[in-house]
């Protein structure tokens, strides 16, 4: 008779890049529970809006997360904005589109890297990070920052690239193709990678709706579900599909997010050749009341922003609620029953932020 052991797994581990903790009932080598821990980290953001002024608190839930700091602002922004009823003008929409699809391509790269680095495939997790710098350049270049922008304010944005800018953007971005197309083959095809991919993980159409899954791991189950598909920011002036796939194991969540990566130059491209004219910004005037709720579409999946003003100059509340916060049910679920020398990839693949989640 098999005996059940408890196995800590976390929160520092070597192929984490974030305190993630886990306690794994295992018999033999099999992973019979997962039990999350949650709360490691925690950093009490959302209090802030007590204490900081509403047009100051981009900054504050910019830092929520590095690596999608521009969503995370665009979100606050998009939710105040609706409050008291601001009306963005079309480029500073358009800059938004930009930046928050070159934040999508920083942010799958990086996780190619960190999944190459889970397997042992060390080279492949170099030419990953290395193809992510043309971003982070480009990042720098147009808002001064590489990680936090600080570009995304209520009405608007704060810079502006110009139309030479933007011609060297879609330059950059057309050269980055080819390397990108070597890379991700070999994420896709290589005999060693779809070993320890394939078939590992699976997550059915059903389970990933019935736990309300969002983001590439729900599209590598088969649910057609993309915020963008709303039309806010330049998405409805767009051609925009969403990119699915149906075998919901592991390299089904690879193959989502490198599809992504070509659909968000496309995206880029047309932005840039579409871009109107006129203002940055809108005056903004008074102060929010009334609540108001705005939906994002993050590197990671569908991210809420939920505010509530009382017509002073502190917000009486703002929630925001992370998409890996809602694919935490899904890991546990694709965990139970795995091998144990499976549990780094099948979390990796979830792609989880934990600075998100423990706000």
């Amino acid at each position: 008779m098999s005996k059940r052991t408890i196995i800590p797994f976390g929160p520092q581990h070597p192929v984490l890049p974030e305190p993630v903790h886990l306690d794994l009932v295992i018999e033999d080598e099999r992973v019979v529970e997962a039990i999350p821990s949650i709360g490691y980290i925690h950093r009490g953001l959302e209090k802030l809006v007590e204490k900081r002024e509403f047009t100051e608190m981009v900054y504050v839930i910019e830092r929520i997360c590095g690596i999608c700091s521009f969503g995370h602002g665009w979100g606050y922004c998009k939710s105040v904005e609706g409050n008291m009823g601001i009306v963005v003008p079309d480029r500073a929409e358009f800059l938004r589109t930009i930046w928050h699809e070159l934040s999508r391509i920083h942010s799958h790269l990086l996780w190619l890297g960190l999944l190459a680095d889970g397997f042992g495939f060390e080279s492949l997790f170099m030419h990953s990070w290395r193809l992510r710098e043309t971003v982070l350049d480009i990042f720098e270049k147009t808002t001064g920052g590489r990680v936090i922008f600080s570009v995304c304010k209520l009405g608007g944005v704060r810079k502006d690239i110009d139309a030479d800018g933007l011609k060297e953007i879609v330059r950059l971005l057309a050269g980055m193709k080819a390397e990108l197309k070597e890379l991700t083959d070999v994420f896709l095809d290589d005999y060693s990678v779809k070993n320890r991919l394939v078939g590992v993980g699976v997550l059915s159409r059903d389970e990933a709706a019935e736990l309300c899954t969002v983001g590439p791991m729900a599209r590598a189950s088969g649910l057609r579900q993309d915020i963008r598909m709303d039309g806010h920011g330049a998405y409805a002036k767009l051609n925009f599909e969403p990119a699915v796939e149906t075998d919901g194991d592991c390299h089904a969540r690879c193959k989502v997010r490198v599809r992504e990566l070509f659909q968000s130059i496309d995206l880029i491209t047309q932005c840039a050749e579409s871009m109107p004219d006129g203002e940055l910004s809108v005056p903004v005037k008074g102060s929010p009341s009334g609540e108001f709720v705005a939906r994002m579409e993050q590197p990671r999946g569908e991210a809420y922003y939920y505010s509530i003003g009382n017509g002073s100059k502190f917000l009486e509340r703002m929630r925001v609620r992370t998409p890996t916060n809602m694919n935490i049910p899904a890991m546990v679920k694709t965990l139970q029953g795995c091998d144990l020398a499976d549990v780094p990839m099948l979390i990796l693949t979830v792609d989880p932020c934990i600075s998100c989640t423990e706000r």
